[in-house]
């Protein structure tokens, strides 16, 4: 149980300015110190394009030596929606990056702007900063349904596509507490009144802030986008309903793609799970049923391995309550209430929207251990 820490000490405004929403994606703001700019000048050596942030390696002049830098940059997937790719670089090409310094003060930066010298040309720059700022206004269409008259929570016959969360932080409704993309507290004085957490989860929480979100297991482990934090991934979220099952297959666009089933067949938590009945899982027990328009997702038995969004604990005791409701073709409205009595002193709730972006399946956004 996580009380053995009990010692230890906007809803976002996410429309930040685009470097900080891009710094405190991944975890970035844990190594690198927004803080502290530096300007580097130099050659390319390589290109890494891969999971889950592209690299430049390259050489700065130090008198007479030359010094091995590493530039880190957003992830590819999120670098080739904005139109680059890793041929906008090469070996030999002479850069300019001015950006952010590591904590560790070790010969890596944070890339915030790369110039080629030659041409005067920015490259690798991000126009969209996120997935969710790709999505264009579409004209308003009716909520697809099944022949029985239930909504439809994925793609109508014949299309594909998923949902994207319009934020990607965790908060009590109403608070308004403002921070970045990651959860990180701009003021961690607020992180009370993010939502009613016991003293030693509040303490717990202030520790995880302090440190910059740095531990989190999702980003430094690979562990998945457990219990409700999957509808707040920034790479989307896909829901395949197979009805002759009777269970909806989520799957989570970022990570490893993994997936939770909720079972629509009127199974309990209790005794409906075999061999899972009675094991902590990172996605739970999941079952589902319609309340009108409204599917309402009842979850428990969760593990202790995971975070929450920003850094939030939870314990074995969290019972979560989702209701997700399309209210039309391309928008639904998602509503969770945390009922945690190990962790919170009351009950809470969260909302927020996801978008529909139609026309492909998750983009391939896998994470791999020793990248961060």
């Amino acid at each position: 149980m996580l009380h053995k820490y009990c010692h230890w000490f906007t809803r976002a405004t996410v429309l930040l300015l685009a470097s900080t929403a891009v710094l405190a994606h991944h975890g970035i703001s844990a190594k690198f110190d927004p803080e502290q700019t530096v300007t580097l000048k130099g050659r390319v050596t390589k290109v890494d394009w891969a999971n889950p942030h592209a690299h430049v390696f390259m050489l700065v002049k130090d008198g007479a030596q030359e010094t091995p830098w590493y530039v880190e940059l957003e992830s590819p997937q999120l670098l080739e929606l904005n139109g680059w790719d890793e041929t906008v670089l090469k070996p030999g090409d002479n850069i300019t990056v001015q950006g952010f310094s590591a904590r560790d003060k070790s010969h890596q930066v944070w890339g915030d702007e790369v110039v080629v010298d030659s041409s005067g040309q920015e490259v690798l720059g991000l126009a969209m900063p996120t997935l969710f700022s790709t999505i264009t206004d579409q004209p308003a269409q009716e909520t697809p349904r099944w022949p029985d008259g239930t909504p439809r929570l994925g793609a109508p016959p014949g299309e594909v596509g998923y949902w994207v969360p319009d934020t990607s932080v965790l908060m009590e409704e109403g608070t308004g507490v403002a921070m970045a993309a990651n959860g990180q507290l701009e003021n961690i004085a607020d992180a009370a009144k993010v939502a009613p957490l016991q003293t030693w989860a509040l303490r717990l929480y202030e520790k995880r802030q302090r440190e910059f979100l740095a531990n989190d297991p999702t980003y430094l482990e690979c562990r998945p986008p457990a219990g409700p934090r999957k509808f707040l991934e920034p790479y989307g979220i896909q829901l395949l309903e197979d009805k002759p099952m009777q269970r909806i297959f989520v799957i989570a666009g970022g990570g490893n793609h993994d997936w939770q089933l909720i079972y629509t067949d009127g199974r309990a938590h209790d005794g409906g799970f075999q061999i899972d009945d009675g094991n902590l899982l990172y996605y739970g027990r999941n079952v589902g049923a319609w309340e009108g328009d409204t599917f309402v997702i009842e979850s428990e038995g969760f593990n202790e391995k995971f975070w929450l969004p920003g850094g939030l604990p939870h314990s074995t005791q969290m019972h979560a309550t989702e209701r997700l409701t399309r209210v039309d073709y391309n928008t639904m409205n998602y509503e969770l209430t945390i009922n945690d009595p190990g962790t919170y002193t009351r009950p809470w709730k969260s909302s927020w929207t996801l978008k529909w972006l139609a026309g492909s399946d998750p983009q391939e956004h896998y994470c791999q251990d020793n990248r961060l």
